[in-house]
């Protein structure tokens, strides 16, 4: 996906961008059969599970740096080992956010210098100067504002997802600590509402 954005393929990124869009719809629903389960069906198993825990996902954790997140506990939560090489290295690279400003960027839009050369190990943060060119973009570039638009539908999936999952461990354990240590549900409801795309989020007043 980031190799084609910065090959400046647009027909090529919404294709990936639909599919993966796909398959997190796919992801979210498998949440309705899960909430199937009664407090008490889903407490006969849990001591099954022992620590296991979503901190030991580490896909989802590298998901998550792809993305652009740069959470130091996402890495602390792993022992060492492949999987927690791959978290690093993930973290390391440029994000996918950073990768669409390259194709912003190579499509003509005044994308600043600064943020292109941006540390890639640091978090998204939302920008000003950014915002001033993606409402340019949405006025003028029809295909670089559908492009856009994908990336507003992935992060409103992962945000679905997130309030999804936390719904279910509600109704499964209430504010029970979680398997892994955690506070539970009162850590999940922290992950709320935090976009992945924060500029995506921040032109819709202005558009």
């Amino acid at each position: 996906m980031q190799r084609v954005l910065e090959a400046g393929d647009t027909d090529a990124a919404l294709h990936l961008l639909n599919r993966v869009l796909k398959i997190l719809k796919t992801l979210v629903a498998q949440v309705d059969v899960l909430e199937t389960m009664t407090p008490l069906q889903f407490l006969s198993f849990r001591g099954r599970l022992e620590s296991a825990s979503g901190f030991q996902s580490a896909q989802f954790r590298e998901i998550e740096a792809v993305l652009g997140s740069r959470a130091a506990s996402a890495v602390k939560a792993h022992p060492r080992g492949p999987a927690r090489d791959r978290i690093v290295a993930a973290q390391s690279r440029p994000s996918l956010w950073s990768s669409f400003l390259r194709y912003l960027a190579g499509r003509g839009h005044p994308v600043p210098a600064a943020v292109l050369g941006r540390d890639p190990a640091l978090a998204t943060v939302a920008d000003a100067d950014v915002q001033d060119v993606l409402v340019a973009v949405y006025r003028r570039d029809a295909d670089a504002a559908l492009v856009s638009e994908r990336l507003v539908d992935l992060d409103e999936g992962i945000q679905e997802w997130r309030y999804r999952h936390v719904k279910m461990v509600e109704r499964t354990i209430g504010t029970k600590p979680g398997t892994g240590g955690s506070s539970g549900v009162g850590y999940l409801r922290a992950t709320l509402f935090q976009p992945v795309f924060p500029d995506l989020w921040e032109i819709r007043s202005r558009l």
